[in-house]
């Protein structure tokens, strides 16, 4: 692998892990079950895509890219609508979004 084509799968990889982390934070310290779906369906979404990009370009032109790329359209399509569907059911049994002047729950 060149060396330029290592830089980049480092920077995706190190991309990819930091939004992941960003994910997790975000999970643990909002407030609410809507932001909480909202963090976990963005940076996940795109920790996840980042790390696939690496994956790609580590392996070059073979089957297994197709393999990847694949997992990546079903987590560009998966994740959003998962965060929606829980939100919606969220909405739906009556739980109300978290405003500035409520408690920290």
């Amino acid at each position: 692998m060149t060396d330029v084509r290592l830089g980049a799968v480092l920077v995706l990889l190190a991309g990819g892990v930091f939004f992941t982390f960003v994910s997790a934070v975000g999970v643990l310290r909002l407030p609410d079950v809507y932001t909480r779906a909202h963090t976990a369906s963005q940076t996940d979404t795109l920790g996840a895509g980042l790390v696939v990009g690496a994956v790609v370009l580590a392996y070059g032109v073979e089957t297994e890219v197709i393999k990847a790329l694949l997992l990546l359209v079903f987590i560009f399509i998966t994740n959003p609508t998962a965060a929606h569907a829980a939100t919606r059911a969220a909405y739906e049994e009556g739980i109300e979004p978290w405003t500035e002047g409520d408690e920290r729950r």
